[in-house]
């Protein structure tokens, strides 16, 4: 056989984006991974093509489905050969070639068919017939049995992993989030929304969203939730039972006997001590000690709902076996877990999560989102309108609802959509429903749906309650033709509001027509949602001016102050792509902030001038368009960043709290602020004083009165700031401390030797750091380092501890987390104090692992607990 790259080449002119990809591609390719982030649009299959033909060994392609397996096979015999002639090829996973093109399903399929031995002999497998390269297509539809056979084939030497994605799964469970990149590598480069939109291969779009509050019944229920959970944290904190048998345990009565046991269960260990605590027991002082604190020097944290669930997960699940002895104490609690919803899956969860979302995110009230979005639409671009959404189920138990009572419509899906939007909107002949099983349209489509399906009958039924609409009995030879034919009726606007399942209409169904999307979707992971959301902002050949709104719907929780779950799953959503800002300052990140929506949710928030405000800027197309080209030309490259919020920006946030550095700073300037009040003051005051006594016994009066009134915040001034420094400053030299380690000569893995770090200050203290000059790969190894350094602490190899005289007179400590990959061995631990003590501070590095390194550890884990503002440091993409 000829050399692969002779035999295929790509026939056309190579777009300016992805020519600047493949002049990197050989620098990405040599640790024998690449992950590539492509959004719909950019020609991924294409790329993965000409990357397989540059590598030019025998290859074996993955994809999710047997269509995008089959459009892997035609896009190389159309893009890549004169003929459609290269032979090299094969659809069948058993009998592979120099190219096979496949499914997961089927390599599980072929892994299963060796029985006991499966994965040992489909490594053999592939070794027999030479495979040395291994593509990837959207990695993120593996389930879980799937993830074991490629963890195998990744150990066969010299295989080479190419990884290629629209969408990775940042909404996943933190264990899929780490499968996913430990299986496909860290992403190597990512092709930016920006340029394919100044490429003209994406249209000009805005994301909106539409609020809505609970039903009255979903009000009801939450409500009796929290209540229910506020007795139940009552009751426990007068249980005097758990109480006294947790304070007879032997790791708590003698801790010193238990050291292995304690360190190995930090957070239990805490949460017993902090419970014991809100039930006013005084906390052994030899507790305080393992902590490694005396009486006097800590100030408890409250007993929240996470305290409760680190105790409650360990004495009911985790340990149940340990603590048997608890059983007739432990039983009732569990049944009463049980019955509030708050113990599910072997998992406690206070907050509700799942309970709360399942309730919140199939609202009813989303039908009224719904409703108003599409009415909005028609208004606004009339016979232009093209809008689809997607929701989940079909709720077939609603096809017979009629008249106008909608709150019979009590559940979000395909029926109850449609049936809720021809209620509201008598006379609409422009509906058309589409999912694997059921066809509805309008009666006046037919005589063009026949056309279209060449057949002169169907078999049709009136759908009752919705006149004129019939519901069409598809024959089984045409099930293949019925996709095709609706989505012609949509692009001729015989159909304006098309409304179907995310499993039909997800990947492999195209119309570029879509000018608006409403995602209803909230089951699972909202990747193929999002799959979806970029065939909304494809360009149409059709129409050269095309805009792509897409709507997301979001029930917030009036009882929570971060709004809910829902609202949670909506930020996770928004994390896994880059859009344009909506108002003031124009820029284009990732994140739901360009949005500008409240920081705080509450029963007063007008949801009402919200979405009537949404609505109103979807109407805006020429200016939103007009900001994409404005934010375009501002920079011309997507930039990793880590962005360190001020205590202001994020009061509600709930997870990787970053510590306040800068708090001294605030204290300290109301002290100052307040001195310079006092002093005008106080001489106004004591001028008798000054005249009959003296100046000297009036400075002293002063003094006295200075240090009794701000002594006290002067004192905590210095001991936050010495004990965190300036945040914005101390992040930097940290910033510089790891690059000049990623830029040593032994880090082999860092290959920007021209990178330089840059922080940007922002409105309210806000502040991101970055590089410059630096590969994408290296900016995503530089932000994920950093960011692990500066969180809050888990349970790293080894910390750095600093502590100087004066620190040390204070009692205070300051403790940073040498990162995973840093810390896997002592000799990449100490290169890495070497560069901090340089750039940061004059630290000790501390092993973990031993009696003594627990104990530190579990000091600085505590320690975090008393001073903290709910900042969040996140990693954000921001175009530069």
């Amino acid at each position: 056989m000829q050399k692969l790259s002779d035999l295929l080449k790509f026939k056309y002119t190579w777009r300016t984006y992805q020519q600047k990809f493949l002049d990197g591609f050989q620098e990405h390719i040599k640790d024998g991974h690449l992950h590539v982030i492509a959004p719909p649009g950019s020609g991924k299959t294409i790329l993965g093509l000409e990357i397989l033909t540059r590598i030019g060994k025998p290859t074996l392609v993955l994809a999710p489905t047997l269509t995008i397996r089959n459009q892997w096979r035609s896009r190389l015999l159309e893009f890549f050969t004169a003929k459609h002639d290269f032979e090299f090829l094969s659809l069948d996973i058993k009998n592979p070639d120099f190219i096979t093109f496949s499914t997961y399903q089927s390599l599980y399929a072929l892994t299963k068919s060796f029985d006991d031995k499966g994965k040992e002999m489909l490594v053999e497998f592939i070794k027999s017939h030479g495979i040395q390269t291994l593509v990837l297509d959207e990695a993120h539809h593996l389930k879980n049995e799937w993830w074991h056979c490629l963890y195998h084939l990744k150990e066969i030497e010299g295989l080479t992993v190419v990884s290629l994605t629209a969408t990775p799964p940042y909404d996943s469970s933190t264990t899929e989030i780490n499968r996913y990149f430990s299986l496909c590598g860290p992403i190597d480069d990512e092709i930016a929304v920006p340029d394919l939109i100044k490429n003209g291969d994406l249209c000009p779009h805005q994301d909106f969203v539409y609020f809505s509050k609970p039903e009255e019944a979903q009000i009801k229920y939450i409500v009796n939730y929290r209540e229910q959970i506020l007795n139940f944290t009552k009751n426990l904190i007068a249980n005097k039972g758990l109480q006294e048998k947790l304070i007879t345990q032997d790791f708590y009565v003698n801790p010193k006997e238990s050291l292995d046991y304690i360190y190995q269960h930090p957070t239990f260990f805490s949460s017993i001590i902090i419970y014991l605590n809100s039930c006013g027991y005084a906390v052994n002082e030899q507790n305080l000690k393992i902590l490694g604190f005396s009486t006097n020097d800590v100030s408890f944290p409250s007993f929240t709902y996470e305290w409760s669930e680190a105790l409650l997960q360990n004495l009911l699940v985790d340990q149940r076996e340990t603590f048997m002895a608890f059983e007739d104490i432990l039983m009732p609690l569990e049944k009463e877990l049980k019955r509030i919803g708050v113990l599910e899956h072997k998992r406690v969860n206070f907050v509700g999560d799942e309970v709360l979302y399942r309730n919140l995110s199939n609202s009813p009230s989303k039908l009224e989102s719904i409703y108003q979005i599409v009415k909005s639409t028609d208004a606004n671009l009339g016979a232009d309108s093209r809008t689809v959404i997607l929701a989940d189920f079909i709720r077939k138990e609603f096809l017979d609802f009629e008249g106008s009572d909608t709150k019979v419509l009590n559940k979000l899906g395909v029926v109850p959509i449609f049936k809720y939007i021809l209620a509201k909107q008598t006379g609409d002949e422009k509906l058309g429903l589409l999912t694997g099983s059921m066809v509805i349209v309008h009666e006046n489509a037919l005589l063009k749906f026949k056309q279209l399906l060449s057949v002169e009958k169907l078999q049709v039924h009136p759908v009752e309650g919705s006149l004129g609409y019939v519901f069409i009995h598809v024959p089984d030879a045409l099930k293949n033709k019925i996709a095709e034919s609706i989505t012609q009726l949509f692009e001729d606007g015989v159909i304006k509001t098309l409304i179907g399942t995310k499993a039909f209409l997800g990947e492999g169904w195209d119309a570029p027509c879509i000018n608006t999307l409403i995602l209803a979707s909230y089951v699972g992971s909202f990747v193929s949602s999002n799959q979806m959301r970029g065939r909304a902002i494809r360009v149409d050949a059709n129409n050269p001016d095309k805009t792509g709104t897409i709507w997301h719907l979001a029930c917030l929780d009036p009882t929570a102050a971060d709004g809910g779950k829902d609202m949670e799953k909506l930020q996770q959503r928004f994390e896994a792509f880059t859009g344009v800002s909506l108002h003031n300052e124009i820029y284009i990140s990732n994140g739901i902030d360009r949005l500008v929506l409240p920081i705080e949710w509450s029963e007063t928030t007008d949801l009402e001038a919200i979405n009537a405000d949404m609505l109103e800027q979807a109407q805006q197309k020429s200016e939103f368009k007009s900001r994409w080209y404005q934010a375009i030309e501002k920079g011309n490259v997507l930039v990793r960043e880590l962005k360190i919020p001020s205590a202001s920006d994020q009061p509600f946030a709930k997870t990787k709290k970053l510590h306040a550095l800068n708090a001294g700073k605030y204290v300290m300037l109301e002290v100052v602020l307040g001195v310079s009040m006092f002093v005008p003051e106080f001489l106004i005051k004591n001028m008798g004083a000054v005249i009959g006594k003296g100046v000297v016994q009036v400075i002293y009066l002063f003094c006295a009165a200075l240090i009794l009134g701000f002594g006290p915040k002067t004192f905590k001034a210095l001991k936050l700031y010495f004990l965190f420094g300036n945040q914005y400053k101390k992040t930097k030299k940290i910033g510089k401390a790891l690059l000049a380690y990623l830029l040593d000569d032994k880090t082999s893995y860092f290959e920007s030797k021209n990178a330089i770090i840059h922080v940007e200050q922002h409105i309210k203290g806000t502040f991101s750091i970055y590089l410059k000059d630096a590969s994408q790969h290296d900016s995503n190894v530089f932000i994920s380092l950093l960011e692990e350094i500066i969180a809050p602490i888990d349970n790293p190899r080894y910390l750095l501890v600093n502590s100087n005289w004066l620190k040390r007179k204070l009692k205070i400590r300051s403790y940073y987390v040498v990162p995973t990959d840093i810390g896997k061995n002592k000799k990449e631990a100490l290169l890495f104090q070497k560069y901090w003590n340089t750039h940061v501070d004059r630290s000790k590095i501390q092993f973990t692992r031993s009696l003594e390194g627990r104990k530190v550890l579990l000091k600085a884990r505590f320690s975090h607990l008393k001073y903290q503002f709910e900042a969040v440091a996140k990693k954000s993409i921001t175009w530069k």
